[in-house]
């Protein structure tokens, strides 16, 4: 695959809890999927002309068996549907094979394939799975797809439509779709949490903040090559595991492993401040390490070559559990923020915080923004934070550290 390889689009892997998994029949005796088709609808970044996909197993305990994998074009070129548009499903190969053992921990990477895409586009991929894949052992997922997919029995894999397939709102087994891209294409990858995840957008509608960030770079024509990949994981912390592995225990994986990654945007840091103790002393040791654990970060992007830019964190007061009546949580907030804005650690600092806030209570998010639980946003609320990311930080030129904005 000549070119520069991009990732145009990437989900964070995480293990799939419980709640998560498929229901039945699609989980059953033991097994995830056996014979059982699944269908799944993602969105590019960029546009392309040859792509190819990662397949990831890291969180099974046993081999992934993937029988066949097809890409194809939604129906009406819509997220969260069953259907595909007539004559645009292309089956991938695998070292020339149409499926692919998937090894427990690891990935496994398609040959590439003629398929072109417009930037913004939805893509559909569909896999047959025959024997499944154990429960027991794990299975990779990434639960907070915002994004409708679709199990059907059988293999039906190439098929136009899935006649009573089962909807659920995840994703299963997905890595990354990379392009091959010119010389000057890059990858901006922003690492965060639910707020980065989407929680608080609309299913199928594709209105996350980064989502909102491309179709902002698309309309201003200051990012055309650049792609934006999104890693958030919802309930991720910065400095320990939780939900999903912590952001340093990750960063490797998550951005450093990133095709083309040119960029690195840090949105993190409210999930250590809300699970650490409401006390002076605890909220200032977290302060101390967030602040730590940043400046490494951003030490080794900048050893990378990766140009890194922090978001200060938005506000939460009101929200429970994590709002606390002698605002030790806030001043950590504050502290915080205080830093990112200060330290130059960062080339660049996305003031989220000021784009969102209630100007008359600033440690509260504005009405018209707030979801409804006081922590996470709604569509106008990304809006707004893709509307606060400074122009001209993601031109090929801004991809080296320490180079000023245009």
């Amino acid at each position: 695959m000549s070119g520069r390889l991009v990732a145009i689009w990437a989900a964070a892997p995480q293990p799939a809890e419980p709640p998560d998994l498929p229901p039945p029949p699609f989980t059953r005796d033991g097994l995830v999927l056996p014979d059982s088709t699944l269908r799944q609808t993602i969105r590019v970044s960029a546009g392309a002309q040859r792509v190819r996909l990662r397949l990831s197993n890291a969180y099974g305990g046993t081999d992934l068996c993937v029988a066949s994998v097809y890409l194809a074009r939604p129906a009406g070129g819509r997220a969260g549907v069953s259907g595909i548009e007539p004559g645009t499903s292309r089956g991938l190969t695998f070292a020339g094979r149409p499926g692919v053992v998937v090894p427990a921990g690891a990935q496994a990477v398609s040959d590439p394939v003629d398929f072109p895409l417009a930037a913004a586009a939805n893509v559909t991929v569909t896999t047959y799975l025959a024997a499944g894949q154990p429960a027991a052992g794990g299975i990779t997922s990434h639960p907070g797809s915002r994004t409708t997919s679709f199990l059907v029995a059988g293999d039906h894999a190439a098929d136009q439509r899935l006649a009573g397939a089962v909807p659920v709102d995840h994703w299963y087994f997905l890595g990354s779709l990379e392009a091959c891209s010119g010389p000057a294409a890059a990858a901006a990858v922003i690492l965060g949490d639910s707020l980065t995840d989407g929680r608080g957008s609309t299913t199928n509608g594709n209105d996350r903040w980064p989502d909102q960030l491309v179709d902002r770079l698309r309309s201003r024509g200051d990012g055309a090559g650049t792609a934006v990949v999104n890693q958030g994981i919802g309930g991720n912390r910065v400095l320990r595991d939780g939900l999903g592995p912590s952001i340093v225990s990750r960063l490797d994986r998550d951005v450093l492993a990133v095709s083309g990654v040119g960029w690195l945007v840090v949105f993190a840091g409210v999930n250590d401040i809300g699970s650490a103790d409401a006390t002076q002393a605890a909220q200032r040791q977290v302060t101390a390490e967030l602040c730590t654990a940043y400046e490494e970060i951003a030490a080794k992007a900048h050893t990378a070559g990766i140009a890194i830019y922090g978001a200060t964190l938005t506000p939460f007061a009101g929200s429970d559990p994590y709002d606390d009546p002698a605002g030790h949580r806030e001043a950590a907030r504050q502290a915080v923020n205080a830093w990112i804005r200060a330290s130059g650690r960062f080339d660049a600092v996305l003031d989220f915080d000021q784009a969102v806030r209630d100007p008359r209570s600033p440690a509260r998010l504005s009405a018209a923004v707030d979801s409804g639980d006081h922590l996470h946003l709604n569509p106008a609320g990304y809006r707004a934070l893709a509307n606060a990311v400074p122009a001209g930080l993601f031109l090929p030129h801004s991809n080296l550290p320490g180079s000023p904005p245009a």
